[in-house]
């Protein structure tokens, strides 16, 4: 593990002092005070573990002179110079977490969509377990949940459901659960007992704003329709329906949800926003790093990222091989905190990892 250097810690605390005084100054102010509180803000955990550091570094080294003395001192400072160098290894780490580098998106709001894939009608009831979970993982969290679109299975849950999540750092939690879910349990619809196997999709978008992304207005092709499926009669009778394609990447969007034409052009531009923004994350990930490998933070779906075994009452997380026996609390809502808390802690080591391999 390598040592934190101190001129990086000073660098860190200049820094923050420099940030604070700008602030409460007054010479400055509009967009410029907008970006000051932001940088204060995501310095201020750093800096203080900086500080705590700094302070730390220097009690060691008045042990070691003491040390050097010889006497009864000495033996003193040798018997608390072990535990304090343990103190400075955690804290060490908490500096070197605070430090990596952080994902823009991660305190976006969330584009949620959980798909029905392969098993049928059992696959539709699963997506809606899904979806049901996240729901109440979001109310645990504080977070707010509203469906944009849902297209409901036969025998219940959904063949689509898209909704939006906002709250503080949902999209740095969620970012975890894009992939592929698996369930295996015996369907209500079985008569013979028989385990089957199904699955569905999930993805994870942050919600792009006008500033993420630029959409040039020549670049759209808006087509409006009659809707169709429930929703009443004024909404079957007229063009309220919207489809929106952008022509450079072939990439379109539908809405047909409101009776207004005007609310489902607005929600099918946030869907495509954050789409083309994902692509656009994705092309830099990939720039940045051409033989990344890392699916946990990509939203890749062609993988398998969790089985979810109602029989054993397990659910296996497949990229970290965690297995927690408490299934049930877990599609209750709560208690995914604890696996997406292990996903978090799992990529905290991997950039980590290659911090020091580069150093």
């Amino acid at each position: 593990m390598a040592t934190i250097s101190h001129d990086k810690l000073d660098r860190i605390i200049q820094r923050f002092a420099t940030v604070e005084h700008d602030m409460s100054s007054g010479a400055v102010g509009g967009d410029a005070f907008v970006r000051l509180s932001k940088e204060y803000a995501e310095l201020e955990p750093t800096a203080k573990k900086a500080r705590e550091l700094r302070k730390a570094y220097d009690e060691r080294r008045d042990l070691d002179d003491m040390m050097q003395a010889g006497g009864e001192l000495a033996e003193m400072a040798e018997a608390e110079r072990p535990v304090l160098d343990q103190k400075i290894a955690d804290m060490e780490q908490e500096v070197r977490i605070l430090l990596l580098p952080k994902d823009a998106a991660d305190d976006k709001n969330v584009i949620l969509e959980v798909r029905a894939g392969t098993g049928g009608d059992e696959a539709a009831i699963f997506a809606g377990d899904l979806f049901r979970m996240y729901q109440r993982y979001a109310a645990f969290k504080g977070w707010k949940v509203e469906i944009i679109s849902a297209s409901e299975g036969e025998h219940g849950g959904y063949k689509e459901i898209i909704a939006n999540i906002y709250g503080a750092g949902a999209f740095a939690h969620m970012k975890f659960e894009s992939g592929v879910h698996r369930v295996q349990r015996v369907p209500a619809t079985e008569t013979q007992g028989r385990i089957h196997t199904s699955a569905a999709t999930v993805a994870v978008l942050p919600e792009a704003e006008d500033v993420d992304i630029k959409i040039e207005d020549k670049d759209l092709r808006i087509d409006v329709y009659r809707s169709s499926g429930p929703g009443g009669q004024s909404v079957n009778t007229t063009d309220s329906a919207v489809r929106i394609t952008h022509i450079p990447t072939g990439l379109a969007v539908a809405q047909q949800t409101e009776k207004s034409q005007l609310k489902n052009k607005n929600a099918a531009m946030k869907l495509l926003r954050a789409r083309l923004y994902e692509i656009e994350r994705n092309r830099i990930d990939s720039e940045r790093s051409a033989a990344r490998k890392d699916q946990v933070g990509s939203g890749d779906r062609s993988e398998r990222i969790r089985t979810y075994n109602f029989p054993q009452g397990r659910c296996t997380d497949h990229r970290i091989n965690l297995t927690l026996y408490k299934l049930d609390q877990i599609i209750e809502g709560p208690a995914l905190e604890e696996m997406v808390q292990a996903l978090m802690t799992n990529h905290q080591a991997e950039l980590l990892a290659q911090q020091d391999n580069a150093i």
